[in-house]
């Protein structure tokens, strides 16, 4: 055999060689990367059963059942606070103007924060901004709790900059629910919180009736601190499926991001009209318990038992009626058709003239403005990409935020001058104008 046939065979067997131990590496790669799957599916499938509880029959995601238990304590508590504040400001010599200025200072503290708390959750993660928001709550409410002067009275009002555990929750079933049912979710957790709409009031009228205004109020500092240790102990640090890469100050501050998403596409037109839903509802229920106090004569127990009323109906609706409709009717046609009932639920307003007949008018107010709200809120958080829903959760409670700054004081000025009917005018004339916008809007939809 020649020396080029040797060669030729040796490189034969070489390269045989190498093809069958690239073979052998290509097989190990691919058993190797097989065995990371099948190691990984485990993985995942133990970290969903870590995530999951059953109670009844039910299997609940943890994260989101504690959510609903937090958002409950924290509804029944800012409740419980709600019904205390306007007879501590009368027992402190706080006329009806006044207390407007009083419901404008929280308003315009709550503004400044509600967008920077859902900047902050998206950059920082959800148990940061829950625990924020309960560490608010607690610090008002527990300043409340010791107001023995107008001044302490304003100034509990400050420490509320940053409580929207509301907000944070709304943050968390966005991030881990699916994005096809987020109306239903955010229903859900208004059903939490009527809960707590509902035992709030009547709890803190009872304790207002036995032991005084001030211990109200330092009970619902306690409920706060427990939510405080509930978020600390079970809620992840992060819950979004995305990561936000930028972080700090300049990235929460940042203008240019908030004016991007105020511009996404559909976003605008909603805040607006989240806007024009809620200014005359806002003006009504910034002097509702003037009103209940001064024109219907109602002592704190049972104007607890009102708020009760008023929190059952908003929990069937956010809890269970949205989810129902939406399986029959699209968004747009709740938008429809609840500012439709709002004209003629305004104008019934008008013409209240006792307990009874107030009842039976809040029903249809209630419902409408319940579907209303969750609808727009769902909305809003489809117009941006996942990773920037908390600011836009931030931006339409700021609308409610800037809704209530100047209510209180148009509220106490039309109360006093224009009586009580008058809330019931202008939410007829305001409701006659988005009903017909959002008819010509939709008119093609369903």
């Amino acid at each position: 055999m020649s020396g080029r046939e040797d060669g030729s065979a040796y490189q034969r067997i070489t390269r045989s060689n190498e093809n069958r131990s690239d073979n052998m590496t290509d097989s190990k790669d691919l058993n190797d990367q097989q065995n990371l799957l099948n190691s990984e599916k485990p993985a995942s499938n133990m970290e969903n059963k870590r995530n999951e509880i059953h109670l009844f029959g039910w299997t609940f995601n943890k994260v989101i059942l504690l959510t609903h238990v937090n958002i409950f304590l924290y509804s029944a508590c800012f409740w419980i606070q709600t019904g205390t504040l306007p007879y501590l400001s009368k027992k402190l010599g706080v006329n009806a103007v006044w207390y407007g200025y009083l419901q404008t200072t929280f308003a315009i503290v709550q503004l400044a924060g509600g967008p920077l708390y859902g900047r902050f959750g998206d950059l920082f993660g959800s148990r940061a901004a829950m625990t924020l928001a309960f560490v608010s709550a607690a610090l008002s409410y527990l300043l409340l709790s010791v107001s023995t002067s107008v001044p302490i009275l304003f100034l509990s009002r400050l420490p509320s900059v940053f409580m929207h555990a509301m907000q944070g929750g709304q943050m968390i079933v966005t991030d881990l629910g699916d994005s096809g049912k987020r109306a239903d979710a955010l229903g859900k957790l208004g059903l939490s919180y009527g809960v707590g709409m509902v035992v709030g009031p009547v709890v803190g009228g009872l304790i207002t009736k036995f032991q005084g205004l001030e211990f109200a109020a330092f009970v619902a500092f306690l409920g706060s601190v427990l939510s405080i240790c509930l978020v600390v102990m079970f809620v992840p640090k992060q819950t979004k499926k995305v990561q936000v890469e930028e972080k700090g100050g300049g990235a929460l501050l940042d203008w240019r991001k908030w004016l991007s998403l105020i511009m996404a596409p559909g976003a605008l037109f909603l805040l607006i009209l989240r806007v024009a839903t809620g200014i005359p509802i806002g003006i009504f229920q910034s002097m509702f318990q003037v009103v209940a106090l001064e024109t219907f004569n109602l002592p704190a127990d049972q104007n607890g038992y009102l708020m009760a009323y008023i929190g059952i109906l908003t929990m069937i609706v956010q809890g269970v009626g949205v989810g129902i409709v939406l399986k029959k009717v699209s968004e747009n046609a709740i938008m429809k058709w609840a500012s439709f009932l709002l004209v003629w639920s305004y104008l019934s307003l008008s013409y209240v003239s006792d307990i009874v007949q107030l009842c039976v008018v809040l029903a249809p107010l209630t419902i409408s403005l319940a579907s209303q709200n969750i609808v727009i809120s769902s909305a809003l958080t489809r117009t941006v990409d996942e990773v920037d829903t908390g600011a836009m959760l931030g931006l339409n409670m700021a609308t409610n935020s800037l809704i209530r700054t100047v209510s209180p004081t148009i509220g106490g000025i039309m109360l006093e001058n224009l009586g009580f009917s008058s809330f019931g005018y202008l939410g007829f004339l305001s409701s006659g104008i988005v009903t017909a916008v959002l008819f010509i809007k939709f008119r093609n939809k369903t």
